[in-house]
């Protein structure tokens, strides 16, 4: 079977600043005829390249040569080699009135049984509190469902645990990024097959301020596509949505989504996390003919 090579001149620029620059690069080849964008991807995960903003080949030449081996991206690395394990808190604790996204009302919690009138059904020392809460499912840290999106879509009760549990993660850095969204291209040096990818854009910094509900990051629709074809298993950000808000489209929800892929939103304390080698768990409550609810997620390092 034949092998194809290119070389090839780039030109990269990086979302947090800065460039690079190379002259009859060599890279081993799937096929015969790459678009551009594909074999600059192939750039990116060959060298492991993070942040990256625009990709500029030129001079490109492809050949028959046997292949020498590339890098698919960065090489993971393990949890600690201590052999105590930390527990680190993903989530926003919920309160009564609070914000989570804008224009939707925050939690109502109030007492349905008060420790006082609970004594007079126990025995004597013995008291409860039961208490109540309304809010809508968008609420806190919460996972999607695709029930969310598309009516018809498997709910909160069908979620397999699998999606949602002893999950190996993948931490994208994007913090300090001049880009809100996060493409294809950034997303292309990490192994993502198999992981929860939570997307760490330090935009958790402005939860419960009015900066956190506007001109937040998010995902695009080709990077959205890309966790997709890659075998992503969930998708995370600690930012207010995981689709730009600008307009009324909502692609990344509707890629994932309509792939089985459920969306965890509000999360934070990402960056206590190494980008390989911790495990998420974010299993909401299985609610039937519901499509969002709050998770307690946590990671273990």
């Amino acid at each position: 079977m034949t092998e194809y090579r290119a070389s090839f001149d780039a030109d990269v620029t990086f979302s947090n600043g800065g460039g690079l620059q190379v002259q009859g690069f060599r890279l081993d080849l799937p096929g015969p005829q790459p678009a551009s964008e594909e074999l600059a991807g192939l750039f990116v995960s060959h060298l492991g390249l993070l942040m990256v903003d625009q990709v500029r080949l030129s001079n490109i030449e492809v050949f028959a040569e046997a292949h020498k081996g590339s890098r698919g991206g960065p090489a993971a690395t393990g949890a600690t080699a201590s052999e105590s394990r930390r527990l680190v808190d993903l989530s926003h604790p919920i309160e009564a009135g609070m914000t989570t996204y804008p224009g939707l009302p925050g939690p109502e919690i109030s007492r349905f049984v008060s420790r006082a009138d609970s004594r007079q059904r126990y025995a004597e020392g013995t008291e409860f509190a039961i208490d109540r809460i309304t809010m809508v499912g968008n609420t806190g840290t919460y996972v999607d469902s695709p029930y969310h999106r598309y009516e018809g879509g498997v709910d909160l009760a069908g979620l397999p645990l699998t999606s949602l549990a002893d999950l190996p993660i993948v931490v994208v850095r994007l913090t300090g990024s001049r880009e809100r969204g996060v493409t294809a291209q950034t997303l292309a040096p990490y192994p993502v097959s198999g992981a929860a990818v939570l997307l760490h854009t330090g935009w958790d910094r402005h939860w419960r301020t009015d900066t956190y509900g506007s001109a937040a990051p998010f995902l695009t629709e080709d990077g959205a596509r890309f966790l997709t074809d890659a075998g992503a298993r969930l998708v995370g950000i600690d930012s207010v949505n995981i689709d730009s808000t600008d307009g009324g489209e909502r692609p990344a929800h509707s890629i994932l989504l309509g792939a089985g892929i459920p969306v965890l939103e509000h999360l934070t304390n990402l960056g206590e996390l190494p980008v390989h080698g911790a495990r998420l768990h974010a299993v909401p409550a299985p609610v039937r003919d519901f499509g969002t609810f709050p998770v307690r997620a946590y990671a273990l390092i």
